[in-house]
């Protein structure tokens, strides 16, 4: 058929909108996306027909490029993946899984209104950090604490309150960008905060830290290195010798602990991180930390410590514009309640899981993985081997954990177009590709998402 005549042919939007499929798809679907889909597929046969790319196609092709339209539509941007990379806080993906039971509280109270800032007890406005505040008090024995939307806001909070036009002093090997280019000089310089750097890169001394108090310095900084390690010739002041300097000078000590871990991993074979408790012991006035890494919960930033401060830096305007939200304390609530308990917290909490669970518990599922595999695909070879996960989210950058994972190759595709097929697949998997084969982690990947993969590696060659 000549083009004139293709282009002719091609159904009018109300037309279609008498078919069958496309009556089913209102029903599902808001009639602006279905119209939207209806126009994008006559669009496309139409450029095709024009650029000769066509030379005949029949109602049903459209209405299929239709369909597959309007699914594209009604997908949400921010889906679900199956993470089988063996970084387990990984920042692009979404950082730390919820436990169930945080995910309950959500759903509960999204769902319904709620006493976000209200008190039961005396019929009264109240305040949204009650619901978390003495759960993080009994877990880290601090004084007091507040919330607000994640770590870089902590740190800027509570230099904008302790130290606005005064002076921070931080070691210079301190000085850390975080992930998405966010440096804390930036954060400090934000804050309003002078940043006054001492000592060096690899060394500090607390003469470093005392040499540059002088009337206007507002507090002490220490920033945990989380994200990087310095080895060999290295020096840096201990948080009991900055307390005793601070109060020696009567000048609020800050840390800035990065993480949140609040469980001791020495005791599981891993190298010691500090812990949010082991500050608060050691006297520091002030610790900030992530919700969302090594804790296990939402994103959030944590600040603990003495309440003479926190009471001034839940005053400052700025909090409002850094509050978390109802969804975020009540995932948070769910998670911290298991604090109370460190046998629960690893047991339930899927960060701590991840990390702590066994090798070999990882090899059985890696076993049970690979014959579902190997049952329902003849065409892609799968074996199982040994390899190392990562905490990630710039947490413990030094430490590797034992797993096992599967390894996938094909004679039929590259493993490049066998990665973009499962990115692709209606729920992503996100691989890794080493050595011309396609790599998936156990320790990341969920039980629930077995069928998930061996569907999505069914369809790879089809």
């Amino acid at each position: 058929m000549e083009k004139k005549e293709l282009l002719r042919a091609l159904p009018k939007v109300d037309e279609l909108l008498n078919e069958e499929v496309v009556k089913m798809s209102l029903d599902k679907a808001m009639r602006i996306f279905v119209i939207e889909s209806l126009r994008e597929s006559i669009d496309k046969y139409r450029k095709e027909i024009l650029d000769g790319k066509i030379s005949e196609f029949s109602k049903q092709d459209i209405l299929q490029c239709f369909d597959n339209i309007l699914k594209h539509k009604n997908d949400p941007n921010l889906k679900s993946v199956i993470n089988a990379t063996g970084v387990i806080i990984h920042t692009n993906l979404g950082r730390s899984l919820l436990c169930k039971e945080a995910a309950l509280n959500v759903l509960r109270v999204a769902e319904n209104y709620n006493n976000l800032e209200y008190n039961l007890e005396g019929g009264q406005r109240g305040s949204r950090y009650e619901h978390v505040e003495d759960l993080i008090v009994k877990i880290t024995g601090a004084e007091a604490a507040m919330v607000v939307n994640n770590n870089a806001a902590a740190v800027m909070l509570v230099l904008s309150t302790l130290c606005k036009e005064k002076q921070a002093v931080v070691s210079r090997g301190q000085l850390v960008e975080i992930g998405g280019s966010f440096r804390i000089p930036d954060v400090m310089s934000f804050s309003g905060a002078e940043l006054i750097e001492v000592g060096t890169t690899n060394r500090t001394h607390l003469y470093d830290y005392e040499n540059n108090i002088n009337e206007n310095t507002g507090v002490l900084l220490k920033v945990h290195t989380s994200n990087f390690k310095i080895m060999g010739f290295t020096e840096e002041v201990g948080i009991e010798e900055l307390v005793e300097l601070g109060c020696k000078y009567k000048i609020p000590v800050v840390e800035d602990i990065g993480s949140g871990v609040l469980i001791d991993f020495s005791k599981y074979g891993f190298t010691h991180e500090p812990t949010v408790q082991e500050s608060i012991r050691k006297g520091i006035d002030v610790v900030t930390f992530s919700g969302d890494k090594m804790l296990g919960g939402p994103q959030a930033g944590i600040i603990a410590g003495k309440k003479e401060y926190i009471d001034r830096i839940k005053k400052n305007q700025l909090t409002r514009a850094l509050r978390i939200d109802k969804m975020t304390l009540a995932a948070l609530e769910g998670t911290l309640k298991f604090y109370l308990d460190e046998k629960e917290a690893v047991k339930h909490l899927p960060t701590l899981y991840m990390i702590l669970s066994s090798k070999e518990e990882h090899k059985k599922r890696a076993h049970k993985l690979k014959n579902k595999l190997q049952k329902e695909i003849n065409n892609i070879n799968f074996t199982i081997d040994q390899d190392f996960s990562m905490v990630g989210g710039g947490s413990m950058p030094t430490e590797r954990i034992q797993t096992y994972v599967i390894k996938a190759k094909c004679d039929e595709i590259t493993p490049e177009q066998m990665e973009l097929k499962l990115r692709k697949n209606s729920t992503p998997i996100i691989v890794r590709v080493f050595n011309g084969e396609i790599i998936m982690d156990l320790r990341t990947i969920k039980d629930s998402d077995f069928e998930v993969i061996v569907e999505a590696f069914r369809n790879i060659t089809v």
